[in-house]
């Protein structure tokens, strides 16, 4: 014991983890006090030091921490001149990846349309990825990767004279540090390069209020799709929007008449829930929620969509169908028959996103589409809890706008963008690709 993934193993333990010799306080955070070797440690979390006593307070908030323990630096360290992280996700940006993912015992690998790519070098030493990392991790992040073992942020890189965007996030495994990069591109992209349809992202823009949402697994490109969306939402008409992310990734640029106020959870605002709160103040023409995960985000997102707002937000799930029975399943079984009348007035449309590997493995991935808008069947079915109804409707709705992701898939498979192996994955009736 001793490293600092050591000690925060012990969090949980609600008694004093007796050490060797214990130096001066550095951190008091949710009842715990920590106790740094380090006499020296300038940095209130100390995650590079050792930490050598955690004395679990359950009684009370910990005391206040004496103003000479605490200084609160404005920027991490990164003066090692040998960390290649930097040098990674520029090579990353370059070569036009997704992701990186730095794990100890691996090589760096990179993510590029879909496909792993291994980067010279070999496998990483743990005691240097993790002194890397840490040297890159922002101060209000500290106490949460503490704490939760977790942590999210976005983070700017020199490229060429512009600044190069990445959301981070760190982990533990094997009580080892690991992190994984999403690039972010420099500027919005067009409907076009996405492969969004621009017809759907202006019927999606008319709405005047109700929710919307996007779902899709991690990586399906939810979070380019809702940048493009509401930045063509600021173009079109004076709008007033306000964005909780977690964190910021896309900047969006000002077009006059329009005023976008982005605020990040952890920096900004402590959670998607107070941030939506909070924002019904801010008098918001529509609202952007990153994620709905918890009932009280769900709860507020719903009661801003019936009070005249519009808000989009994403979920987690496969398909639309799989999104609304998500949303109900968030609340207890005594409120959800009052939630499903509430969606069933309130949502305007959810439209679930996969990104396919393309035919050619140069070319990046293909966005296929499931669209499902709430016409007054889909809010009988939602509101009596049928949702298996909804894949049906889905299949005979296309005069109302709706697209069943096997007949977006059909649409590549035919056009030569994604092969049949891709495409029978996707479907159902493997027949329906003739």
């Amino acid at each position: 014991m001793g490293r600092m993934e050591s000690a925060l193993r012990s969090l949980p333990r609600r008694r004093t983890q007796p050490f060797s010799s214990l130096g001066r306080t550095a951190r008091c955070f949710l009842g715990r006090t920590v106790r740094c070797e380090r006499s020296g440690c300038e940095r209130p979390d100390c995650p590079v030091g050792r930490q050598t006593e955690i004395v679990m307070n359950p009684a009370g908030p910990p005391d206040p921490i004496p103003a000479d323990t605490a200084p609160v630096p404005t920027q991490p360290n990164r003066s090692d001149g040998d960390n290649r992280l930097p040098e990674w996700l520029l090579e990353a940006t370059r070569c036009g990846a997704s992701d990186l993912h730095v794990v100890a015992g691996y090589p760096p690998v990179l993510r590029v349309h879909g496909q792993l790519r291994e980067l010279p070098g070999g496998p990483l030493e743990s005691e240097s990825l993790r002194r890397w990392l840490l040297q890159w991790l922002p101060l209000p992040a500290h106490e949460r990767f503490l704490t939760e073992r977790n942590a999210d942020f976005a983070m700017e890189l020199d490229r060429e004279g512009t600044r190069q965007r990445y959301r981070a996030n760190y982990f533990f495994a094997a009580d080892q540090i690991g992190g994984c990069f999403r690039v972010i591109p420099d500027q919005i992209p067009d409907f076009d390069w996405a492969g969004f349809p621009f017809e759907l992202a202006e019927r999606l823009v008319a709405f005047r209020n109700g929710l919307i949402l996007f779902c899709g697994v991690t990586g399906a490109g939810k979070t380019t799709s809702l940048a493009m969306i509401i930045n063509l939402l600021c173009q079109r008409s004076g709008c007033r929007v306000v964005t909780i992310e977690e964190p910021i990734e896309y900047r969006f640029p000002h077009y006059p008449g329009s005023v976008v106020s982005q605020r990040e959870v952890g920096t900004d605002v402590r959670s998607f829930d107070e941030g939506l709160k909070f924002a019904l103040r801010q008098d918001p023409d529509a609202i952007l929620v990153g994620e709905i995960r918890d009932r009280e985000t769900a709860q507020t997102a719903l009661r801003a969509a019936e009070t005249g707002h519009l808000v989009f937000s994403t979920m987690h799930t496969r398909d639309a169908k799989g999104a609304i029975s998500r949303y109900t399943d968030l609340f207890d079984q005594d409120s959800q028959q009052e939630i499903r009348s509430q969606l069933a007035s309130g949502l305007r449309a959810v439209i679930s996103q996969h990104l396919l590997r393309s035919f050619a493995d140069d070319l990046k991935r293909v966005l296929a589409l499931e669209t499902l808008f709430n016409t007054s069947q889909v809010a009988i079915s939602i509101r009596n809890g049928k949702l298996e109804s909804i894949d049906n409707t889905i299949q005979t709705g296309r005069a109302e706008g709706m697209l069943p992701l096997s007949e977006s898939v059909r649409r590549h498979f035919q056009s030569g963008l994604i092969d049949r192996e891709t495409a029978e994955r996707f479907v159902q009736d493997r027949s329906y690709l003739r």
